[in-house]
């Protein structure tokens, strides 16, 4: 089941891949990529529903008009999915685990736990600008939007700016070492983050054994 939730004039597709009690968690994709059609085996074991979105210009979701892609888009992106869902564990994958960490980071009471997974737009631009080259259609309407592979893939992350979400989190958050770092890739800005006291490097699925056990009532 799909349904659509608004930010701004975007048209956000929020699917439900498993229907189910207990708590929730919510899939961020890749930058380029889409929700899966079905539960992914490395979270197949989640004790919960399981919801993915589709970034703004990505998948199912509406692409808008001259582009304008931030990561603090797809931030907010996430958050209406969140306030839709209520509370939920997040694993996000490549750019989806960079939003992971900064919404987890404003919203770290909603926010039941945050994985990060390689993938796609994990990087990003580095810390300083660079040169953006569009390949491509600019301003084409099919997804990925060609707009948000070049804004989204040069996207800034000063490591300063990256690891206070962490530290927000880590602050806020009900759970104890509410990030957990589940790759292999280590850009400059996930260093930052490692290096904040309460964020966990661990296995996909002990970090989710940890959520879930968290998300239990007593």
């Amino acid at each position: 089941m799909t349904v659509f939730l608004t930010h701004n004039r975007v048209k956000l597709a929020l699917h439900t891949l498993r229907a189910a009690e207990g708590p929730a968690l919510l899939l961020l994709h890749a930058l380029g990529d889409r929700s899966p059609a079905e539960v992914p085996p490395d979270v197949a074991g989640w004790p919960g529903p399981v919801y993915a979105l589709d970034f703004t210009g990505h998948g199912a979701s509406s692409v808008p008009a001259g582009g304008g892609y931030t990561a603090e888009v797809l931030m907010g992106d996430a958050d209406i999915a969140l306030a839709a869902l209520g509370r939920a564990t997040l694993v996000g994958r490549g750019l989806g685990g960079y939003i992971a960490l900064l919404l987890a980071g404003a919203r770290p009471r909603e926010v039941a736990g945050a994985a990060i997974l390689d993938g796609a737009g994990l990087a990003g631009g580095g810390d300083r600008p660079g040169p953006a080259v569009v390949r491509g259609v600019p301003g084409a309407v099919s997804a990925p939007h060609p707009f948000a592979l070049v804004e989204l893939g040069s996207d800034i992350r000063p490591p300063d700016y990256v690891r206070r979400f962490a530290e927000l989190a880590v602050e806020h958050s009900p759970l104890r070492d509410p990030i957990a770092v589940c790759g292999r890739m280590r850009p400059e800005w996930l260093r930052a983050v490692l290096d904040v006291p309460g964020v966990r490097e661990e296995p996909l699925e002990s970090a989710l054994a940890r959520f879930a056990a968290a998300a239990r009532p007593d």
